[in-house]
């Protein structure tokens, strides 16, 4: 064993990848050279790195990579590659086993190249039983490759499933022989006795060959013939025994030669009869493996071939959706480069816009006489230099100052130096409000273009907005002033929807922008965000028009939200929200839903503000409903603000008014007049079991509900109520000397 291995303290190679042809190798290997050899050194072999992958999955060739990143890259994947060994491993047992991963893109000459470099003096190879598949489809294999150009130096051995094929040092495939022998014969014993056969084979046939004699190439399958000698000398020791029995009687004689002579040759020619049968056995097992071993490769380059369509299939499917995404990113950019030339070409257009504005506002400010211009020295000095002590409120627009222009008292409006988005705003503020005269909108006295001030009219009791949420110990809005004020900012917005030849929309309508003066006169403010509409859009049309919404958010039209569309009953939402407010003197958010659930639950007293204790039940029901309908989702489903709202609020109004003069002429009813449920005096008043006199329809709805008195909250004894003529008879009275009173 020494002989062959060489050294015997030298290393062996075993060259390995996946597979059962490795698997073979290992275990022949720690079998036959490993127990004499100082250690076992396993070989695998990875394709050269041309191209390192990027983050994008593009791969990137490693010579435009740095160095140290490409043998970063190639030491992480030699440590991948790793794991090939540790099956390997187990099959060696406890000798002392090293690992090495080469690279390069054939196999062959990467292993050449290290064991000429490292001098290794034994390589082991795996190789499959039926090898010229391979060589047909690819061309000679790695054992085939290795066998014809190994070192002389280095014993070279190809373990296949049944054969051993090897090539010894110091000779060559071309002068020398490559003995292939049966695996199952390869004992120690018998590894020896093969290889000192070989030795001598050898070193005869090449003193032959420098002699002069022919050369002989003597690939031979020792091995097999070995083998089936053996078998027919021991198969045949029965029959030669017999045929001796019966041919020495007549081996007498002077003829004794020649008939040796013949019975050897009998001998000779029964032993090779006996043989024939085993070796056709032989010869036949022998064909029906290779035949399966055919078959077996044969599906196994079906199945790659099949699997190479796969692959080119999932390639040319990767490929088609790599050029859509290609498609779809040049698509992108042609849209953000479009959508950039068209914000480019808005701005030039925003620009033309503005300056055609200040030409206009500056236009007529010189021919209006009702609107002054003032200097920035006037409008400092008014506001001792825009001092916090005559601040009286502020803004997104900025803040709002109290002074004296022209010995009366004015609110100043100033722009803010870092709200230049707002003098947009500022000039449409100008624009509109310098030619629109109402009693229920704000006047507009002056301007200030060089700081950006705009004049207004002072309103003494400042928004409704304060007036509802931060009174400050003041006394609250009487019910009868805030049906006014609905009605009233209802007569601003008709103004406003009615102008010619182009209709207003103000889109931020809020109790923050309704001011009321000394007698609680309402007026329409901050009309910055108002809008001109050119070609009004019926209420049953939905297209976008506006990417940027004005507005605040609980009292924007739904419907604007959703598409953009700016109508005039776009304020009429905000008309209704407002409505519930000065009923209810809430939040906006979830006001609608609130109150609806209050009347269909015959609930609405508990959601009016209680700092109010004689709202008029029936009146504030019916604002209530006209504020819902005008709070619907869609434009469509709301009323028409000439034609359905305001008359419905000028009754409301009217009636408002009555109380108002009753009040001012200390006409007072008396308190048993009025109906415990609805607070009103009676038209029609009923006792009921309780002993309180009630209006007839307030009662008979709640006896239909409720079998405790409205006011003791205690069980009633029956439910049957009866009129009271004299307190009608009464209320009557007193109703003529209140119409006297007040006519």
């Amino acid at each position: 064993m020494a002989g062959v291995a060489g050294d015997a303290a030298a290393t062996v190679a075993v060259a390995v990848c996946s597979g059962s042809k490795s698997r073979r190798a290992v275990r022949w290997a720690a079998a036959n050279l490993v127990p004499h050899a100082h250690g076992v050194l396993l070989l695998h072999v990875i394709p050269a790195v041309s191209s390192i992958p990027s983050p994008s999955g593009e791969r990137v060739p490693i010579e435009r990579m740095e160095s140290e990143v490409v043998e970063m890259y190639i030491s992480d994947l030699k440590l991948k590659h790793q794991e090939v060994f540790v099956p390997f491993k187990r099959l060696c047992g406890t000798k002392n086993v090293e690992t090495l991963v080469l690279d390069g893109d054939n196999p062959a000459a990467a292993l050449l190249r290290y064991v000429s470099d490292s001098g290794t003096k034994n390589l082991v190879l795996g190789s499959s039983s039926i090898r010229w598949i391979r060589r047909i489809l690819k061309g000679p294999d790695v054992p085939t490759a290795i066998l014809k150009s190994a070192p002389y130096s280095c014993n070279i051995f190809v373990v296949s499933r049944r054969k051993l094929t090897m090539k010894l040092a110091n000779q060559s495939v071309d002068d020398g022989p490559t003995i292939s022998m049966p695996i199952q014969t390869t004992s120690h014993k018998s590894f020896d006795r093969m290889r000192m056969k070989n030795t001598f084979d050898n070193q005869s046939i090449r003193s032959s060959e420098s002699n002069g004699t022919s050369h002989i190439s003597a690939q031979a399958d020792v091995g097999s013939h070995f083998q089936a000698r053996s078998s027919i000398s021991s198969s045949t020791n029965s029959c030669q025994n017999s045929e001796k029995a019966l041919l020495l009687p007549c081996t007498g004689g002077q003829g004794n030669l020649d008939n040796n002579n013949q019975t050897q040759r009998i001998y000779d020619i029964v032993a090779s009869v006996k043989g024939i049968p085993f070796v056709i056995s032989h010869s036949t097992e022998e064909v029906q493996l290779l035949s399966a071993e055919c078959s077996e490769e044969a599906k196994k380059v079906k199945d790659a071939l099949e699997r190479e369509e796969t692959s080119k299939r999932i390639a040319a499917e990767e490929k088609t959706k790599h050029l859509e995404v290609i498609k779809e990113v040049e698509d992108a950019r042609q849209l953000l480069a479009k959508e950039a030339l068209d914000r480019h070409k808005a701005e030039i257009v925003a620009s033309k816009v503005l300056s055609e504005k200040s030409r206009v506002v500056h236009a007529l400010l010189s021919n209006d006489k009702r609107c002054r211009r003032y200097s920035r020295n006037e409008i400092e000095v008014a506001t001792d230099n825009f001092s916090d002590a005559k601040k009286i409120g502020e803004g997104s627009y900025g803040d709002v100052y109290k002074c004296n222009l022209d010995h009366t008292p004015v609110a100043v409006k100033v722009l803010r130096q870092d709200a230049s988005d707002k003098k947009e705003e500022f000039l449409r503020e100008v624009e509109i409000l310098s030619q629109l005269r109402h009693p229920h909108m704000v006047l507009l006295l002056g301007v200030c273009p060089e700081s950006g001030c705009l004049v207004y009219e002072y309103m003494e009791n400042r928004s409704l907005e304060d007036q509802l949420f931060y009174r400050e110990g003041k006394q609250p809005l009487p019910w009868f002033i805030r049906f006014r004020i609905i009605f009233e900012v209802a007569c601003g917005l008709a103004f406003l929807h009615g102008t010619k030849p182009e209709p207003i929309v103000h889109r931020d309508l809020k109790p923050g922008n309704i001011l009321l003066d000394r007698n609680y006169v309402s007026k329409i403010g901050d009309v910055g965000l108002a809008k001109l509409l050119s070609d009004i859009v019926p209420d049953g049309l939905t297209e976008y028009r506006e990417t940027i919404l004005a507005g605040t958010l609980y009292y924007m039209d739904p419907e604007y939200q959703r598409t953009g569309t700016v109508r005039p009953k776009s304020d009429l939402y905000a008309l209704g929200i407002i409505a519930l407010q000065l009923l209810t003197a809430k939040h906006p958010k979830g006001l609608i839903l609130k109150v609806e659930n209050a009347i269909k639950g015959g609930s609405l007293p508990d959601v009016l503000d209680k700092s109010i204790s004689d709202w008029p039940l029936v009146e504030a029901e019916k604002l209530a409903n006209l504020a819902l309908k005008c709070s619907r989702l869609r434009c469509r489903d709301r009323p028409d603000l000439e034609s359905e709202v305001l008359p419905e609020l000028e009754e409301l109004m009217n009636m408002a008014n009555v109380c108002f003069k009753l009040r001012q002429c200390n006409v007072y009813a008396p308190s048993h007049y009025l109906c415990p449920i609805l607070q009103e005096v009676m038209d029609d008043p009923f006792v009921a079991a309780d002993g309180y006199t009630y209006e007839y329809i307030a009662i008979k709805a709640w006896l239909e509900k409720h079998q405790i008195s409205p006011v003791t909250k205690l069980k009633l004894s029956h439910t049957s109520i009866i009129p009271n003529h004299s307190l009608r008879s009464a209320i009557q009275e007193w109703r003529s000397h209140a119409a006297f009173l007040t006519s």
